[in-house]
C-alpha cells in the first residue's frame, strides 16, 4: 500500500525570500553556465565519494 503525502511546509520570511532569490538566479543562467555548475557538483560528489569512500556497493552492505 502506498503511504499517504504528508503537506508541504509552508516557507516564510528569510528563508522564503532566499527561495524565491535563488529561483530567480537559477533562472537567468545561460546553459553554458548551466553546464559548469552541473560539472563543478559531480567534481565535488565525486571528492566526497573518494573522501569518505562511498561505493553504491558499500551502501548495500
Amino acid at each position: 500500500m502506498a503511504r499517504p503525502i504528508r503537506e508541504t511546509p509552508i516557507l516564510m520570511g528569510k528563508d522564503a525570500e532566499r527561495f524565491v532569490k535563488e529561483m530567480k538566479r537559477v533562472e537567468s543562467l545561460t546553459p553554458d553556465q548551466r553546464r559548469a555548475n552541473r560539472e563543478k557538483l559531480y567534481a565535488e560528489v565525486e571528492e566526497i565519494n573518494k573522501k569518505w569512500n562511498l561505493t553504491y556497493n558499500a551502501l548495500l552492505g
